[in-house]
């Protein structure tokens, strides 16, 4: 079976020796062949350099498609396909039996190919990596209304594999339907250069909204685990975990309203741990004062069970 990573719908790949039946609803039916055509596409073996030559002419043939199976899985070579395909303005699919297989095709310099074939027994590991990506969220601005100290805690920096841009960062909170963004550390200073693949997230009870409106406690977080990195317009994407760094510092408990909602976060009282004003600059929580405001992500409150919505009811203080 075929599935188009980027493309709508799902394609079923056939053999030379099975003939091309007529399309069910939902698909479209691809013949594997030499022949041109939009419903045929080539399948070619890649174990040398003799075969990365042959994937790349059999891409001139006009068809769908052209499928590579590696033998081996050797990044630079699919890297080396990805880019002479994107350059002529071909498609490129590859075929891929595990999850880890899916997971570098769909990655492979960074955008990955246009798709991957699988066997049926993987359909369950391309369900795990093809999830779609994360959807922008809504930020308003909330009226902080209490700034105080919170004494020692063990606060959490989530130490990311992507680097992180001016206004963004995660989405964190007391309550699991009050998120205030903490800013990453992407800002210089005249004590210490900037880290701009973290962000100090805060205490370890603290919510991270994590894929599909589930949270997270940061306590939970560790390598290789996924969260979304949110900017202050909204914009979301995945990032990787590449360490989680737990330390013990004096905390700030952050208090804010939006409307008829009201939530809290307790954070790292030092300079360069910031939330983001409403025209996306950042702000230290050492200069935060009540009137102050400052963007957050509200939702309907909700119990939470294992980070999932339950019908049940509540009350977080």
């Amino acid at each position: 079976m075929l599935q188009g990573a980027k493309r709508k719908g799902i394609r079923r790949l056939l053999t030379r020796e099975t003939p091309l039946p007529v399309p069910a609803d939902g698909f479209s039916f691809v013949q594997v062949s030499d022949r041109p055509g939009e419903g045929f596409a080539s399948w070619v073996k890649i174990s040398g350099q003799v075969d990365l030559e042959r994937a790349v002419e059999a891409g001139s043939r006009d068809q769908s498609f052209v499928v590579v199976e590696c033998s081996d899985w050797t990044i630079i070579p699919l890297e080396n396909l990805v880019a002479e395909f994107r350059r002529r303005g071909r498609r490129l699919y590859a075929y891929a039996r595990s999850k880890e297989e899916i997971a570098t095709a769909l990655t492979v310099l960074e955008k990955g190919v246009d798709g991957v074939v699988i066997p049926p027994s993987s359909l369950a590991g391309l369900k795990a990596v093809s999830a779609p990506a994360p959807k922008a969220l809504s930020l308003i601005p909330a009226k902080v209304t209490r700034v105080v100290d919170a004494g020692l805690g063990d606060r959490a920096c989530i130490d990311t594999t992507s680097q992180l841009r001016l206004g963004e960062g995660m989405l964190v909170g007391s309550r699991a339907s009050f998120f205030f963004l903490v800013h990453g550390e992407t800002i210089p200073s005249e004590y210490i250069p900037p880290r701009p693949f973290r962000v100090n997230a805060g205490a370890l009870l603290s919510y991270v909204l994590s894929h599909e409106g589930k949270t997270r406690y940061l306590s939970e977080l560790e390598p290789p685990d996924r969260v979304i990195l949110v900017d202050w317009r909204g914009s979301a994407r995945d990032a990787s975990i590449g360490r989680v760094k737990i330390e013990r510092r004096p905390m700030v408990l952050v208090e804010a309203t939006a409307g008829e909602a009201s939530g809290a976060v307790i954070l790292q009282k030092a300079e360069t741990i910031r939330l983001v004003r409403k025209e996306g600059t950042p702000v230290s929580v050492t200069e935060l004062g009540p009137g102050d405001e400052v963007l957050v992500h509200t939702e309907e409150a909700k119990a939470r069970h294992f980070g999932g919505e339950v019908d049940e009811q509540i009350q977080e203080k």
